[in-house]
């Protein structure tokens, strides 16, 4: 009786609640994937805006559009607002919409605490863009911050500090929900070794940050009292040495670099077996793959700084170790490519990201393998082969694999299909534009060219035109793309989407109907031997 009684006591917390309070006090993982990805696609338009604005003034020699100072600020920004504003808050997003219905749990383990993550993200984020209408405009000492630059900066360098601290403070909440979740949450049945792919490379991104988001916040605390409170970490006038700053910031930023890809990966390990209509092959060796992806990020930092003055022996055990990681990651794109070989494979717009996906970021990886080697690094040091490098990787890696998630998942998210035709326009317009803007960079970088400079000589100027011209082209892909392919699909306009849209897909997102209940699983489902059904 007492059981009756509690079930009818919470029918009205059943239905979605409506209006503004849905969204402010959102404790639903859906609707805070959902802001999640709408936070991050605002972010991923102001970075975007300041990226045009940079390849504007670079479209030719001399300066057209903005002095040195400010462009300076918005490659700062733009870096910033990509990194910390667009690319982990969107994977945050997804993480939080299909990691409760992949792994049968009802919701995440701290509703509440999910809440406050996303908040925090928003005071944040308004922090860091309005840095530009301070006294002495934003910072411009790089997204990296290094000292000295950031100790002689106005006040917007501490904005960028704080901003920076409560976007750390949200990624260690959001991680230590997410590991929570995963190995408290999980459906009786679903061991370890049965989870999707996604799942597991963002339990191991959720530690990665646990890890590194403090030493970034040790970082800048100490660019702060420096600025401040009369210390020197940084200030060689009193003993400090800037160079400690490179090695505590790469500490944090390259497994930052694999916490922007690793869920990339997932997501892109559970595309291709569905449109191959094969399992993944290898899934066990996936799995250690990423563990030691994410082990040996830890000892390959200093790769990004040969040219300061490194002794002979610390360049070669970087150099061996980058060399290493390489090897896993090899791994995961062989299994890809496994998957798909002799599969029944079609090409909807999902599958060709993630096909897109894997060649450009293999070609973003091989030059970061290039890279790695201290005596072609210390020639190609802090040019555009550089940035062409990053971009690859970020762009066509992160982006790409967002791109067909969001195809791949929006039927589950909206219950309605989105117009394939336009996502297929969506996804050539976008690699092709990507390649024209990028690829010359890496001629640019081996000529010489350095980043961050507003002017250049005369015989760089083609490049940086075609540059300027594909960088135009691809910013409005991607206006295209939620114009029409987004906005419609929020809308519900659209064919309404069958509980499995895609016939081999595997997973326990694809048990719930399309668009997915306001709450799902609020009884664990019971699973098949494989873990990917419900039975009964």
């Amino acid at each position: 009786m007492s059981a009756v009684l509690h079930s009818h006591g919470h029918d009205d917390h059943h239905g979605a609640p409506h209006g503004w309070q849905r969204w402010v006090f959102a404790t639903n993982h859906k609707d805070i994937g959902t802001l999640y990805l709408l936070f991050a696609f605002t972010m991923l338009m102001i970075g975007g805006v300041l990226a045009l604005l940079i390849r504007a003034e670079l479209f030719q020699p001399g300066l057209q559009l903005v002095n040195p100072e400010l462009f300076n600020q918005l490659t700062t920004m733009h870096g910033l607002i990509m990194v910390f504003g667009a690319i982990m808050p969107a994977f945050v997003g997804f993480a939080n919409w299909m990691i409760p219905l992949q792994i049968g749990a009802s919701d995440m383990a701290f509703a509440r605490m999910n809440n406050f993550s996303f908040w925090l993200m928003i005071p944040a984020a308004v922090t860091l863009v309005s840095s530009f209408f301070m006294p002495g405009g934003a910072p411009a000492a790089g997204w990296t911050l290094y000292a000295p630059l950031t100790l002689q900066m106005g006040p917007s360098m501490d904005a960028g500090i704080f901003a920076m601290h409560l976007l750390g403070a949200s990624s260690i909440m959001g991680s230590i929900n997410i590991i929570v979740t995963i190995l408290n949450m999980r459906a009786p049945g679903m061991t370890l070794m049965k989870m999707p792919m996604f799942v597991w490379t963002w339990l191991i991104t959720a530690y990665l940050l646990i890890a590194v988001m403090p030493v970034l916040a040790g970082a800048i605390t100490m660019t702060l009292t420096d600025r401040h409170f009369g210390t020197t970490f940084f200030n060689p006038a009193g003993g400090g040495d800037p160079i400690m700053y490179q090695h505590i910031f790469w500490f944090f930023g390259h497994p930052e670099v694999y916490i922007m890809i690793l869920p990339a990966f997932g997501i892109i390990s559970q595309i291709v077996p569905a449109f191959a209509r094969k399992k993944l092959f290898g899934y066990a060796s996936m799995v250690y793959a990423t563990s030691s992806i994410a082990i040996l990020s830890f000892i390959v930092w200093a790769h990004h700084m040969y040219a300061t003055g490194m002794p002979v022996t610390g360049q070669l055990f970087f150099m061996y170790a980058t060399m290493l990681i390489s090897v896993p990651t090899g791994v995961k794109v062989f299994n890809w490519i496994a998957t798909m070989w002799r599969g029944s494979m079609t090409f909807e717009t999902p599958m060709l990201f993630a096909v897109g996906f894997i060649f450009v970021f293999t070609m973003g990886g091989f030059t970061g393998l290039i890279l790695s080697m201290a005596p072609i690094d210390t020639q190609v040091q802090d040019t555009y082969y550089v940035v062409a490098h990053f971009h690859y990787v970020l762009v066509a890696g992160s982006l790409f694999a967002m791109f067909a998630g969001f195809y791949y998942w929006s039927p589950k998210w909206t219950g309605v299909m989105y117009n394939e035709k336009r996502g297929q326009i969506h996804f050539w317009w976008t690699l092709i534009a990507f390649n024209v803007t990028f690829f010359p960079m890496h001629f640019l970088g081996l000529a010489g060219m350095p980043r961050r400079y507003a002017d250049y000589p005369m015989q760089f100027a083609d490049f940086n035109a075609v540059a300027s011209i594909g960088a135009f082209f691809f910013g409005f892909a991607q206006v295209y793309f939620f114009i029409f392919v987004v906005l419609p699909t929020m809308r519900g306009h659209g064919d309404k989407a069958p509980a499995k849209p895609w016939e081999a897909a595997e997973g326990l997102e694809w048990e719930v109907p399309s668009p997915a209940p306001f709450h799902t699983f609020e009884t664990p489902p019971k699973l098949d031997a494989t873990a990917t059904r419900v039975i009964g």
